[in-house]
């Protein structure tokens, strides 16, 4: 039987999804769960491989099991053992076909910048924060330029493993909500740190330091060296990993991310080109 599961945690705790040698990654803490729950070795696949500090909501993953336990056995036992930063948010028994990677059509992004004189206190880890104002309706227009199939080398980490650049990117929003900026990302996929440096970069149209259209000049540049340095981490979630409906799977989307923020607005159809 193959069982996909969705799960939120607080990567701040954590360095990173990928399994390592120390144990402290979320794909650790998740299989130790699984394994105290169960009595067995159970290799999970992820959606998405989150970085050290980036936090999820809907963060997808899939593993195989001869074992017989309900659904809710699996989201009860886990949650059992998993710390309290992870928690299991569901579970769902798939064809063996299904792969929480390559079955996904898109994964949703959020950025939450704190966007005012003096740093964050409580929500230390949890958002980006920039003290100089920022032009919101410049970075909106210099994000539309986003949209669409784009080489988004400009964006890309160097240590990026991606076999391809080239990206469908569905949305791509900038609001502000009183201090708070909220950047939503919808892509087929994202290359590594690129919400990071797409953030990075509309930070700078945002202070004035480069115009909307500069967006479309690294795009077609494919030279990471021209964008702006890499943002920080702490104000970035996986909100949800979307999958076509013959899956069955539930949709994350309309689940609130801060009580600061906006909550995220549900898709009916993102994928349309």
């Amino acid at each position: 039987m193959r069982i996909a599961l969705a799960l939120e945690y607080d990567g701040s705790r954590f360095c990173g999804w990928q399994q390592q040698p120390t144990g402290n990654s979320v794909q650790d803490a998740l299989q130790g769960a699984l394994r105290q729950f169960s009595g067995a070795e159970l290799k999970v696949v992820c959606a998405g491989r989150t970085d050290a500090g980036v936090h999820a909501l809907g963060q997808v993953v899939h593993f195989d099991t001869t074992l017989d336990r309900s659904l809710y056995a699996w989201v009860r036992g886990s949650n059992t053992f998993l710390p309290t930063s992870v928690a299991v948010r569901w579970a769902h028994a798939v064809e063996a076909d299904f792969h929480a990677r390559a079955s996904a059509l898109a994964r949703h992004y959020r950025y939450l910048l704190l966007n005012r004189a003096h740093r964050p206190g409580v929500w230390h880890g949890r958002l980006g924060w920039y003290h100089h104002p920022l032009d919101v309706h410049a970075m909106q227009t210099a994000a539309g330029l986003l949209l669409g199939e784009h080489d988004f080398s400009a964006f890309r980490a160097a240590e990026c493993q991606a076999v391809s650049p080239v990206k469908f990117m569905y949305q791509a929003r900038v609001e502000r909500n009183g201090d708070l900026l909220v950047f939503d990302f919808i892509a087929s996929a994202f290359l590594h740190h690129m919400v990071r440096n797409l953030v990075g970069s509309l930070v700078h149209v945002g202070q004035g330091k480069q115009a909307p259209d500069w967006i479309s000049s690294l795009l077609a540049s494919r030279d990471r060296r021209l964008a702006a340095p890499t943002f920080t981490a702490d104000g970035l979630y996986l909100v949800a990993v979307h999958y076509p409906a013959r899956w069955g799977l539930p949709v994350a989307d309309d689940i609130p991310l801060l009580p600061l923020a906006v909550n995220a607005r549900a898709i009916t159809d993102p994928f349309e080109r």
